[in-house]
């Protein structure tokens, strides 16, 4: 069974047909459970509103570092990620790929979110691109260290997923591995450990192949495993068993909830 442990469910456009199918499509094609991840703080209670009444759903809280537009304090944030059905923090981090200019906030941000996190004993969900030196500078600094995570939709070197195995992160990967021109992503894929890797769609974005161009969805998270037990040489099934246990070892108030 799969593990989606990255989506943006109340991001899907959902034209021909229920939220109800689209988690049923993935079902049917053996995936347990999905993790929704916010991007907005004020926007959570929709999104939680959104999702709860699927058992096999679970949430995060966080403020994407490319919403800063929506950015909270600590006290905000710590509030509403205190809810018992808050199995992480995030997704927060640093992009300096698309939003250099709003480095300050978002530095600030990551740190408050970090410190979220350490107060409740909480995973962080880690967006970073363009910003590999301060994410891995403010995580040391900052994180306690009895906190894990993650970097998500992984997309930077072998050395910056060493380093950030290093602190208790694992390394999710999308279907951007699929793509042609990820050729250094699957050199790191082939040389990350099995038991730090995590799957993931991050829906509705980033199809993999054959659906490249098409929404994505959490049931094409079957297509990323696939590919990835390829390129590890193993079954797909052992890739699916590693990397769900992987999911629930670091979200281990997921099982507590279910």
């Amino acid at each position: 069974m799969f593990v989606d442990s990255h989506c943006h469910l109340d991001r899907l456009k959902l034209e021909d047909g229920s939220l109800a199918d689209t988690l049923d499509f993935a079902r049917n094609r053996g995936v347990e459970h999905f993790l929704c991840v916010s991007v907005s703080v004020k926007e959570f209670d929709a999104m939680y509103d959104t999702v709860r009444q699927f058992d096999d759903v679970s949430v995060s809280c966080g403020v994407h570092p490319l919403h800063q537009e929506d950015a909270c304090t600590y006290e905000q944030l710590l509030e509403k990620a205190s809810r018992p059905e808050v199995v992480a923090i995030g997704e927060t981090g640093l992009d300096y790929f698309y939003s250099a200019e709003t480095k300050e906030v978002q530095l600030q941000s990551f740190i408050d979110h970090i410190k979220v996190a350490n107060a409740l004993q909480k995973p962080l969900i880690i967006h970073t691109r363009d910003a590999r030196q301060d994410t891995l500078d403010l995580l040391r600094e900052h994180k306690a260290p009895g906190v894990k995570g993650v970097l998500h939709c992984f997309t930077e070197s072998l050395e910056m997923a060493q380093a950030a195995m290093e602190m208790d992160f694992y390394i999710s990967i999308s279907g951007i591995v699929t793509f042609n021109s990820a050729q250094e992503l699957r050199d790191v894929v082939k040389a990350v450990p099995l038991e730090r890797l995590l799957i993931e769609t991050d829906s509705p974005w980033l199809a993999p192949v054959p659906h490249r161009g098409k929404q994505n969805q959490p049931g094409y998270v079957v297509e990323v495993a696939e590919y990835i037990a390829d390129l590890k040489g193993i079954s797909v099934d052992e890739l699916a068993r590693i990397t769900t246990d992987n999911f629930y070892t670091l979200f281990d108030q997921v099982k507590s909830q279910h």
